[in-house]
C-alpha cells in the first residue's frame, strides 16, 4: 500500500472504523448532526456493568478525602462565613496512578471482547501507563506512541518518565518529535498491526469515567450527608469532564455545578517545535482545553465522545505558578504528594471555595501520582534550563513560556473566568465551515451541543450566509 503521509491520512476514516469496531456514519444525519446518545448507548454497557468490570480489574472505588487544612487556609483569606469544604477524589490510588485507568479499563476490556490481539494509544501522559497496565491485566500486546522530543532531541522529563512506566508494564513505546508525524505513525501502526484503537475519545473511554462521577456523589453523601455544590474537573480533551458529568447525571437529579479548569498557556502553540519544551504542563492546559472544546472531532476518532460544551457550567483557568504552589501546599499541609497536572483543579477549587458558603462542598474530581520527571521540582528545574524566569510575585504577571510566578501571598490565587458564550459561538462558527445549509435536525443538534437554546443559535447564524431549510420566526 501507499504509505506516504497524504495516502495514509486519506484513508484515516477506514483505519479508524476497522480499529475501533464502530461505524460512525450510522449516527450521522442532517448536514452536521449526529446522534451522540445513540452512539453511547450502542456500546452496550450500563453504568453498573462498567463498575463491575472496573472492580474486577482493580480500577475505581478510590477514597474521597477532605482537605481540612487547605480549607482552613482558604477560609483565612475569604469573607466571614465563606470558604467551602474542599475534598479530593484520590485517583492516584488506581494501579497506574491516575483516573485514566478508568478509561483504559473499558478500552482494553472491549479490545479483548472483540478478539483484538493488542491495543495502541497515542498519548504522552498518564493514559499511556493506564493502557499499558490494563493491557497487561488482559493479556494484550500494547504499543504507546508518544510525542516526546523537540528537533534537538530534548524530551520533557514527565513524558520520558511515562515511557519508562509504559515499558515497565510490558508495552512497546514509540517516541517521536513534535509535529504531525504522531498521528501519521499512529494510523500506520493501527493498519499494520490490526490492533485496537484505545483512543481516549471512544464511547468506551468516556463510559469509563462515568463511574467516577457516580462515586463522587455517593461518597459525598455517605461521608457528609449532603450533595456536593460543585465538582471541578481538570479539562484538556474534554473526556474527563464529559464522563464525570454524565456519571453524576446518571446518579442524581440534584443540580451539581460542573466546573472545568485548565492551566493558562496562552501564546504557546502546541504543535510548535520552539514552544514544545517551554510549557511546564503536558496536559490539562488551554492548548488542549480550548481547541477540543471548539472542535471536539479533531481527535483520533471520527466523532469524539468527549463533548464538554454539553455539560460544562463554568470554565476557569489558573496560571502555572498557582498550580505549582498548591501542589506544594497539598504536600506540606495535607501530607499528600500528588502531581501538578491533576492539581490544576485543586488550585481552582482553592480559589472557588472562597466564593462559596462554609457549609458548601467543592470536590476536586481527580489526583494523579507524582514521581521523578512528573514531580513539580523536576518540571521547574526543566523550565529553568529552558530559560524561564521563576520567581514570587503576582501570578497575573506570568507570561507562559517566559515566566512562572508563584503567588507571594495566598490571597493572590485567583481563577480567571473564560466566557462560555464566546466559546459556544466559536464552536458554531467552526461547524459552519462544514456546511452553509442547515436543517431543523442541525439546529437542534447545535442547541444540544452548545447547551443553549434555539434563540442563541439563530442569533449567531444571522451573522453568516446560511441557508435554513426550515422557517423560524
Amino acid at each position: 500500500m501507499n504509505n506516504s503521509y497524504q495516502a495514509v491520512m486519506a484513508r484515516k476514516n477506514e483505519i479508524m472504523k476497522n480499529s475501533v469496531g464502530i461505524d460512525y456514519t450510522k449516527y450521522e444525519y442532517g448536514t452536521l448532526a449526529f446522534d451522540y446518545e445513540a452512539m453511547m448507548n450502542d456500546c452496550g454497557n450500563s453504568l453498573q456493568q462498567v463498575r463491575e468490570i472496573q472492580n474486577h480489574f482493580g480500577v475505581g472505588n478510590t477514597p474521597l478525602k477532605e482537605c481540612k487544612n487547605l480549607t482552613a487556609l482558604a477560609r483565612s483569606v475569604a469573607k466571614p462565613g465563606f470558604g467551602a469544604r474542599i475534598f479530593i477524589k484520590d485517583e492516584a490510588l488506581n494501579d497506574s496512578g491516575s483516573f485514566k485507568a478508568r478509561r483504559a479499563s473499558m478500552a482494553c476490556y472491549q479490545a479483548k471482547r472483540l478478539g483484538f490481539k493488542g491495543v495502541i494509544a497515542a498519548t504522552s501522559g498518564n493514559y499511556g501507563a493506564a493502557v499499558a497496565s490494563q493491557a497487561a491485566k488482559h493479556g494484550l500486546k500494547c504499543i504507546i506512541v508518544q510525542e516526546c522530543y523537540d528537533s534537538f532531541g530534548i524530551g520533557q522529563p514527565e513524558i520520558i518518565e511515562k515511557a519508562r512506566a509504559c515499558e515497565a508494564y510490558g508495552a512497546e513505546v514509540v517516541q517521536l518529535s513534535v509535529g504531525p508525524e504522531l498521528f501519521y505513525k499512529f494510523l500506520l501502526l493501527l493498519e499494520e498491526t490490526g490492533y485496537f484503537n484505545a483512543s481516549l475519545y471512544t464511547p468506551y473511554g468516556i463510559m469509563g469515567i462515568e463511574s467516577l462521577g457516580a462515586e463522587l456523589v455517593e461518597d459525598c453523601l455517605k461521608q457528609t450527608g449532603q450533595y456536593p455544590t460543585a465538582v471541578v474537573c481538570t479539562n484538556a480533551g474534554g473526556g474527563n469532564l464529559t464522563g464525570t458529568a454524565r456519571g453524576i447525571l446518571k446518579t442524581t437529579d440534584h443540580k451539581i455545578q460542573i466546573i472545568g479548569a485548565s492551566v493558562n498557556l496562552k501564546g504557546l502553540h502546541m504543535a510548535s517545535d520552539i514552544d514544545f519544551n517551554k510549557k511546564s504542563f503536558t496536559t490539562g492546559h488551554t492548548g488542549f482545553g480550548l481547541p477540543f472544546m471548539i472542535n471536539p472531532d479533531r481527535s483520533d476518532v471520527p466523532r469524539s465522545a468527549g463533548r464538554p460544551l454539553r455539560y460544562i457550567d463554568r470554565y476557569v483557568t489558573m496560571n502555572q505558578g498557582e498550580v505549582f504552589f498548591i501542589t506544594e501546599a497539598l504536600a506540606v499541609l495535607e501530607g499528600i504528594e500528588r502531581g501538578p497536572a491533576g492539581n490544576t483543579s485543586l488550585a481552582a477549587a482553592f480559589s472557588l471555595a472562597q466564593e462559596m458558603k462554609e457549609d458548601d462542598i467543592i470536590i476536586v474530581q481527580e489526583t494523579e501520582y507524582t514521581s521523578a520527571g512528573k514531580h513539580h521540582q523536576a518540571q521547574l528545574a526543566f523550565a529553568r534550563e529552558n530559560g524561564i524566569d521563576i520567581h514570587f510575585g503576582d501570578p497575573l504577571d506570568e507570561i507562559p513560556g517566559k515566566t512562572i510566578v508563584f503567588p507571594e501571598t495566598v490571597d493572590l490565587i485567583h481563577t480567571q473566568e473564560l466566557d462560555l458564550d464566546i466559546i459556544r459561538k466559536k464552536y458554531i462558527q467552526n461547524q459552519l465551515t462544514k456546511s452553509k445549509s442547515l436543517t431543523q435536525d442541525d439546529l437542534d443538534f447545535l442547541v444540544i451541543e452548545t447547551n443553549t437554546d434555539i434563540e442563541f443559535v439563530l442569533n449567531e447564524l444571522k451573522q453568516y450566509d446560511i441557508h435554513l431549510e426550515v422557517e423560524h420566526e
